[in-house]
């Protein structure tokens, strides 16, 4: 409805002569005479719940009201009020019959004022105005990044550390998608299952470019990306799985039993990446299962017996209605055509090259459990020796060479061989500063531990900050051995080195200060055969008070405890050997 014009004050014609006495424009105001509209707010009389509104005042001879003007729905539709000018209003339109007195129709207008405006109070507050729209971040410039990962080998254990390294790169870069350049033989299951395991950390686009074979374990990593392109004259499929003879003498003769369990379980690996990823789980299955045929419409395209392997232009072929590729997503001729059939093209490639790292890694880790044990072997003797000599030296280093290992195979970072360091130093005080406090060496002792395990746990970027239970299988079962082999060990030589000539050897000569190896064991035979006091347990070693001195001592094995008396049987390089006398017998009761 349009806005009324303004009005000017009633002429005494209008107050005589009531309704009509100016057209239309008396529908818009209230005036007791003419037909009645009220129009009341929800929030009162005023006007002030609605925006754009105004009120006028009116008056005459006989009585004022105050009248409420709506917008135009121009202005409506402008606050999100809707074109019917429906604000949430109460609107009635009555007319006092004639024979009604002026007074009587003022009585009549409170009344339905009243009842309106009891009614709007009663009404549900009008709907709030939706929440503003938060802006669309605004496009970046950044260059698009796709990471290349070559399968260009068998599929080996190396081959993991180079695959493991290109994805968590890739998720730490935030590429926009990883693209597998393969062509290899295949290899062995159980790297096959940790490479898929991998790949699907990875959460952006995957593709494989098959270039220019995907046999057996090739063709299960293929169909564990999203995509499969192939280069013109390749091939895929050939992946039932078979069993090596030991030594190198070729494929192994299995039972049928043990080969229709070991095709089931392999299948159903693949089965699972074919559907996650939309490939024809027929098709896939066809290159596992010689007893599987694959039949489309009438078309067989393997007999049962055969084991399903696919070219460039089979594989890209279409079937069914409506039609779809049996495999590959199309015959590219390079690495840049794949880019640009993933709409990618002119995006910068960062190529993983495979170090030859890698094969070392493997055989770090292969023998991890022995480095930790010689590592702690040889630390505990240059703890039980003063000075620093060759067994830290060992120690460090295959400690270092562990560390390695997991740095290598993409497994942590150099940090965690920092924490490493802190709790031997931690350790070392405990030892030798504050020996029995426990503090230090609980706190060093777990920091060890801790950083033995993370430098071999698989995290990947963005990931939970404390690892799970399979990410730490591996090194939870090196840290068990080394420390086994350690205990057993250190038995050992507490037992039986001190007594050996080439252990003396391996400690510093130099180590107290004195000019000369014959100066120092004579300095050391003064020693034996002198009694003191455990001021600490000695589990074998820690330290003893022999008159005025305070010595590191340790025993031949035995655990001894604070405060049993001990003597000096010999000594190994600077230290003193001790073993434990017996309790001196409590004196005879004196008579009378």
């Amino acid at each position: 409805m349009n806005r009324p014009p303004e009005r000017g004050p009633l002429s005494p014609r209008e107050r005589a002569g009531g309704a009509g006495s100016r057209g239309p424009e008396r529908a818009s105001v209230l005036d007791c005479a003419s037909p009645l509209a009220l129009s009341m707010p929800h929030g009162g009389p005023s006007g002030r719940g609605l925006p754009h509104s105004r009120t006028r005042r009116i008056s005459d001879a006989h009585q004022s009201f105050t009248a409420l003007e709506s917008p135009p729905p121009e202005r409506r539709r402008h606050t999100g009020v809707s074109p019917r000018g429906d604000f949430g209003y109460s609107a009635v339109a009555m007319t006092p019959p004639p024979s009604v007195s002026r007074r009587s129709a003022s009585l009549f207008a409170a009344l339905v004022l009243g009842t309106t405006a009891a009614y709007a109070t009663n009404s549900p507050p009008p709907a709030a105005a939706p929440p503003a729209l938060e802006p669309l971040p605004l496009p970046t410039n950044a260059p698009r990044k796709v990471f290349i990962i070559p399968i260009r080998e068998d599929v080996m254990p190396p081959l993991t550390y180079v695959v493991r390294r290109g994805i968590k790169q890739a998720m730490e870069a935030k590429a926009d998608a990883v693209v597998l350049d393969m062509d290899t033989n295949g290899g062995r299951v159980d790297v096959t299952e940790d490479i898929i395991r991998i790949i699907a950390q990875f959460k952006g686009p995957t593709a494989t470019f098959v270039n220019a074979r995907a046999f057996s374990a090739g063709a299960f990593i293929a169909v564990a990306t999203q995509k499969i392109f192939m280069a013109p004259q390749s091939v895929i499929g050939a992946a039932a799985p078979i069993m090596m003879a030991p030594g190198g003498g070729g494929v192994a003769e299995l039972p049928t039993t043990a080969e229709a369990k070991m095709t089931s379980a392999v299948r159903a690996l693949v089965r699972a990446q074919a559907e996650k990823n939309g490939h024809n789980v027929e098709v896939v299955e066809a290159m596992i299962d010689k007893t599987k045929e694959l039949k489309i419409g009438d078309e067989v395209l393997n007999k049962e017996g055969n084991i399903l392997t696919l070219t460039d232009r089979q594989a890209a072929k279409e079937y069914g209605d409506p039609p779809r590729p049996l495999l590959s997503a199309g015959t590219v001729e390079s690495l840049d055509e794949v880019l640009a059939r993933l709409g990618l093209a002119g995006a910068e490639q960062v190529t993983i090259v495979p170090t030859g790292a890698e094969r070392v890694g493997f055989w770090i880790n292969t023998i991890g459990p022995i480095l930790l044990m010689i590592g702690m072997v040889a630390l505990y003797i240059e703890f039980k020796t003063p000075g620093f000599g060759l067994p830290g030296i060992i120690g460090i280093a295959a400690i270092a060479i562990y560390f390695l290992g997991g740095y290598v195979a993409a497994l942590s970072g150099p940090g965690w061989i920092l924490v490493f360091l802190l709790g031997l130093g931690l350790l070392a005080l405990e030892w030798f500063v504050f020996p029995g406090t426990l503090v230090a060496g609980l706190t060093g002792a777990a920091l060890i531990v801790i950083a033995l395990i993370m430098a071999m746990a698989d995290m990947y970027p963005g990931g939970p900050v404390l690892p799970t239970l399979p990410q730490i299988r591996l090194p939870l079962r090196n840290l068990s051995l080394g420390v086994a082999g350690t205990v057993v060990a250190v038995l050992l030589l507490a037992r039986f080195l001190p007594q050996t000539t080439a252990f003396r050897r391996l400690v510093s000569a130099s180590a107290s200060g004195v000019a000369s190896v014959a100066a120092l064991e004579q300095k050391l035979d003064t020693r034996v055969g002198r009694t003191g006091v455990a001021i600490t347990p000695l589990h074998p070693g820690g330290r003893a008070q022999f008159g005025d001195e305070l010595l590191d001592v340790i025993t031949r094995g035995e655990l001894v405890e604070k405060g049993r008396p001990l003597r000096i049987i010999s000594h190994t390089g600077p230290n003193p050997v001790v073993e434990e006398l017996p309790a001196s017998p409590a004196p005879p009761p004196r008579a009378g």
